[in-house]
């Protein structure tokens, strides 16, 4: 094998790693709003993106079925309805659930992995056992080979722009917006929060929600490279819980390092041997360096 050819497999291998980046990163950004800033511990994560896939597909059999001529424009609105559908489900778990668990993290670990579990019968339920896709539109497939030899998937670099458009809302929501104003202020101290007039219990609500959300539009992202069936969520919360941990549990900079870090070095990892290889020395890697830096790789600066 020529090293051109070897460079071409190279880069072809690093941008499925960025195609797994933008899940991860989805997962982990809904997760770090979750978890980094509000302490709960979400164990149904993995479902809420399951809710953007089926909702995905949802929409493609509609489009298909009653409305041809939408099939190649309907993926667009499918994603801001995944995320809308997400965070009406997050609202709602957050007000039967959540609201009576906080500052009591076993409890809520507990009693979203049963969620998660009853959630997953219920897809079961509603779609069947078996894996679905969806059909993508048309302008979805193909790949674009800037070079000969090198081919890069046009979904990919699709999903890569959405990646960049919500992980830039996050950061200007969290640091421009008022409610962003109203998260960091109950984070830093919560009853101060509470004197100076923020209502924490709405702004935890709507965070949790928005964090679901943004692991619905994770999951619009997964149906354009997997098909989704009632556990393809859960095979991802490993991961994006991961993904938090080792960016450091408060800092979304730290979440965007850490997927990119993950992902590359399991898909890199993945050409010189088996995929189940590869995930244990990612995890192996990942375990060493938290050993030395338990903090993650972006500790948060909290004043004592």
């Amino acid at each position: 094998m020529s090293p051109s050819e070897m460079l071409n497999i190279g880069l072809m291998q690093g941008f499925a790693g960025l195609s797994l980046f933008s899940v991860l990163l989805l997962m982990g950004l809904g997760l770090a709003i979750i978890f980094g800033q509000m302490g709960v511990i979400n164990m149904a994560h993995g479902e809420f993106m399951t809710i953007g896939a089926y909702t995905i597909y949802l929409f493609s059999h509609l489009a298909e079925t009653y409305a041809p001529q939408l099939a190649q424009i309907y993926f667009p609105f499918a994603i801001l309805a995944a995320f809308l559908f997400a965070f009406a489900v997050g609202w709602g778990v957050e007000w039967l659930f959540i609201r009576h668990l906080y500052k009591r993290p076993l409890d809520t670990l507990l009693a979203t992995w049963g969620l998660s579990l009853g959630m997953q019968q219920i897809f079961r339920t509603a779609f069947g056992a078996k894996e679905v896709s969806p059909t993508l539109p048309d302008w979805l497939m193909g790949s674009w080979a800037p070079i000969p030899g090198l081919d890069i998937p046009i979904n990919g670099m699709f999903v890569m722009a959405l990646t960049l458009v919500v992980t830039g809302g996050v950061l200007l929501a969290l640091y421009k917006s008022r409610w962003g104003l109203r998260v960091r202020a109950t984070v830093a101290n919560r009853v101060m929060a509470n004197a100076i007039g923020i209502n924490t219990r709405k702004t935890d609500r709507l965070t949790f929600a928005i964090g679901c959300g943004i692991a619905g539009v994770a999951g619009a992202a997964f149906t354009t490279i997997g098909s989704t069936g009632p556990t393809s969520g859960s095979l991802y919360i490993v991961d994006a819980f991961l993904v938090v941990t080792f960016g450091g549990a408060a800092s979304l900079l730290g979440t965007v390092v850490s997927a990119f870090g993950i992902a590359q070095t399991q898909s890199l990892a993945e050409f010189f041997m088996s995929g189940s290889m590869a995930k244990v020395l990612t995890l192996m890697l990942i375990v060493t360096i938290l050993m030395l830096r338990p903090q993650g790789l972006f500790a948060a600066k909290v004043r004592r």
